[in-house]
């Protein structure tokens, strides 16, 4: 009997995707192996330029302006780029999806260094977060299909990873440049081989249209019957309805512009102060380096309690005590303040724990994620451009400090707010 008639004799039930138990079990553990090496991939492309900013700022001839419009590129991808991956997941599969955006993070990466100028730098840049603006989207949509009962723990891992690839980058991209002879681009280049081995999984699961369409119908096990009961829920949810949705974006977005900022410029502030280039790249790592451990307890903390408001203000005094320090003593204290920071970086999986958490299917959760990303990251534009600017025009940090610790309030306030116990489904039909 082929595969394909296996499955189909055998529908609904725990071996489906090939209608074998083994091969079930295959496919489960290559989705687990792509999402780590997924998550590796999705923040490299920003911390690694980070590390150089400056060099890369004189090879090309940027301004201060200009570079702060670089370290806005990222969210403003995201925003654009996001919110077509739920249509693009419909049309060709998650995995499908995810496939390509590997393969444009690699192109991207390749090819940045070596365009020559800041408008091409800028093209391959945003190839390459195009990428990762589809993958960031994605995540949350192939957890809940998977693992629908295991959300905590493998919204955890794949933050773990995503904070493992962040740090390393970061700690790594200056000995790189080193070793490869010192110049910035083979640098930044060198970081197009992790992405290209993130392709393999992803391409091996969509390899037939057989594994593809099973990724998309079938999930876990203890998943069968909420995927019997989705295709109920045809009418598109009115996710604008949604007042836990909005204030998700709201949140989403300004933890990703106290990360962006962070990703972007603390190597700088340290180095203004003083720091060596290579000290002020391990001092990042270890601001990316606290996700690493804590994405993967606080998604699970979190789906533990009814309301996670608490560790939404946790995070958000360790980002204030941060603040507080790089503005006070940014040499002495330099090791605190990275720690602090890196604390404070982590409302981003607990972020995605609470876009799991507040959608009940699998289509509300795409909806919701893009929802929440994709206008999140709209609202971060500015801050690393204005960041930029400020310090320009003021000459030195304290003005782009106090912006980051005010920006840190409403974070708090609208996190309270998504971390209340009820889904947007709820509530967009109750209004």
């Amino acid at each position: 009997m082929s595969s394909t008639d296996r499955g189909t004799a055998t529908a609904n039930t725990p071996e489906t995707t090939h209608g074998a138990g083994g091969t079930r079990a295959w496919a489960t553990r290559l989705v687990v192996v792509g999402i780590v090496l997924s998550a590796l991939n999705l923040r490299p492309a920003i911390t690694s330029l980070g590390a150089l900013l400056e060099e890369v700022r004189d090879g090309l001839g940027m301004s201060g302006s200009v570079a702060g419009l670089l370290t806005s590129v990222p969210p403003l991808c995201f925003a654009v780029f996001g919110v077509t991956a739920p249509r693009l997941a419909r049309r060709f599969g998650p995995a499908t999806v995810v496939c390509a955006g590997m393969v444009a993070i690699t192109a991207g990466l390749l090819i940045r260094p070596y365009t020559g100028s800041t408008a091409g730098f800028l093209a391959a840049s945003a190839l390459a977060l195009m990428g990762i603006a589809v993958s960031n989207v994605l995540m949350p949509v192939i957890v809940k299909r998977w693992f629908p009962d295991r959300v905590g723990p493998m919204t955890g891992l794949y933050s773990m990873a995503l904070a493992m690839g962040t740090s390393l980058a970061a700690a790594t991209t200056v000995p790189l440049t080193d070793a490869l002879g010192g110049g910035w681009r083979p640098g930044l280049a060198v970081w197009a081989v992790l992405a290209a081995a993130a392709v393999l999984p992803w391409l091996l699961l969509v390899r037939d249209r057989g594994t593809a369409s099973a990724q998309r119908s079938q999930p876990e096990p203890a998943a069968v019957h909420a995927a019997q009961e989705q295709p109920a829920q045809s009418a598109p949810l009115r996710i604008t309805r949604s007042r836990t949705a909005w204030a998700l974006a709201v949140f989403f977005g300004l933890q990703a512009t106290a990360a962006y900022i962070t990703m972007g410029w603390m190597p700088q502030i340290f180095r203004d102060a003083g720091v060596p280039a290579g000290t002020a790249g391990v001092l990042l790592a270890v601001t990316m380096a606290m996700g690493v451990p804590l994405a993967f307890v606080i998604p699970r903390v979190a789906t533990r309690l009814p309301h996670q408001g608490p560790i939404v203000l946790v995070l958000g005094v360790c980002g204030l005590a941060g603040y507080a320090g790089l503005y006070l003593a940014p040499v002495g204290g330099a090791w605190a303040w990275a720690v602090l920071l890196g604390v404070s970086n982590c409302a981003f999986p607990l972020a995605l724990t609470m876009v799991g958490m507040r959608a009940r299917s699998g289509a509300g959760v795409a909806q919701l994620s893009a929802f929440a990303q994709s206008t999140g990251y709209l609202i971060s534009i500015p801050g690393p451009l204005l960041v930029g600017v400020l310090y320009q025009h003021s000459g030195g940090w304290g003005l782009p400090i106090a912006l980051m610790s005010g920006l840190m309030v409403p974070q708090i306030l609208v996190g309270f707010l998504a971390g209340r116990n009820r889904t947007v489904e709820d509530e967009a039909a109750a209004r």
